[in-house]
C-alpha cells in the first residue's frame, strides 16, 4: 500500500494524531503514518520558532530518507524544512502552506488567510511572495485575544475563527478563505457549511495535492 508520511514540526502529539485523521478522510486506500517533532515547541507561533523547526524537520528527513515514503507531508502552515527536505528525499514533498494557498488560488481565485498567530503575518505574506499568488492574496485576518486563549479548547476556537472568517470577508472581494494552521484543520472542516464561499483545510489541501503527485 502506498504511504503518505505527515511530519509535525510541532511536539505536540495529539495535534499529529489529529491532522492524520484530516489526512485519512481525503486519503482512501493509502496508509497516512504520523511523526512528531522530538524538539521544538507544542505549537509554533514564533518566528525564530520557525527557525528551529526548520532544523529539526531537515534533520528529521535524513532519517526519513532510510526508508522513505511515496510522499512527505510538512504539517505546519510556515512550511519549515521544505526546502531542506525536498532536497534529501526522492518523493514528493508537500508544505501545508503551500498546498493550501495553490488549492485557494486555483483558476485565478482571490483568497485571505485566517489565523491565530499574529507573529507569523509576515511569513504568510511572503510565502504568497515566492509562489507568485501575490496578486491574489487579500492578507491575513487574525482571531482577537491571546493564541492561547483562544486555542484553549475546541469552542473557544471554533467561535474566534468563525468571527474571523466573517470579519475577513465583511469587505468582500474574497473568493475563497484559507484556514491558516495545521492544528486548525479541524476547526475548517466544522465552520466549512456555515460560509457561502470555500474554506481550505491545510492538511486536507497538502493530502490532495500529495496524492496528485504521487499518480503523476
Amino acid at each position: 500500500m502506498r504511504r503518505i508520511l505527515l511530519l509535525n514540526p510541532n511536539t505536540n502529539g495529539a495535534t499529529t494524531d489529529a491532522m492524520c485523521a484530516l489526512a485519512r478522510a481525503v486519503a482512501s486506500g493509502v496508509r497516512i503514518e504520523g511523526r512528531t517533532a522530538p524538539i521544538g515547541v507544542p505549537m509554533i507561533t514564533m518566528p525564530a520558532e520557525l527557525e528551529v523547526a526548520a532544523e529539526v524537520v531537515a534533520a528529521m528527513a535524513g532519517t526519513i530518507a532510510a526508508s522513505p515514503p511515496d510522499a512527505l507531508v510538512i504539517g505546519a502552515f510556515g512550511d519549515p524544512g521544505l526546502a531542506q527536505a525536498a532536497a534529501r528525499l526522492s518523493c514528493p514533498v508537500i508544505g501545508i502552506g503551500e498546498a493550501a494557498m495553490r488549492e485557494a488560488a486555483l483558476h485565478g481565485r482571490t483568497f485571505a488567510v485566517v489565523t491565530v498567530t499574529p507573529a507569523l503575518v509576515g511569513s504568510i505574506a511572503g510565502m504568497a511572495d515566492r509562489l507568485g499568488l501575490s496578486a491574489q492574496y487579500r492578507g491575513v485576518t487574525l482571531t482577537e485575544g491571546q493564541t492561547a486563549a483562544v486555542m484553549a479548547n475546541e469552542a473557544t476556537l471554533h467561535a474566534a475563527l468563525e468571527a474571523a472568517c466573517r470579519k475577513a470577508l465583511s469587505g468582500g472581494g474574497i473568493d475563497v478563505l484559507v484556514i491558516g494552521g495545521g492544528p486548525l484543520g479541524g476547526a475548517a472542516q466544522a465552520l466549512a457549511s456555515r460560509f457561502s464561499v470555500p474554506l481550505v483545510n491545510p492538511v486536507a489541501a497538502a493530502t490532495r495535492r500529495a496524492l496528485a503527485l504521487m499518480a503523476a
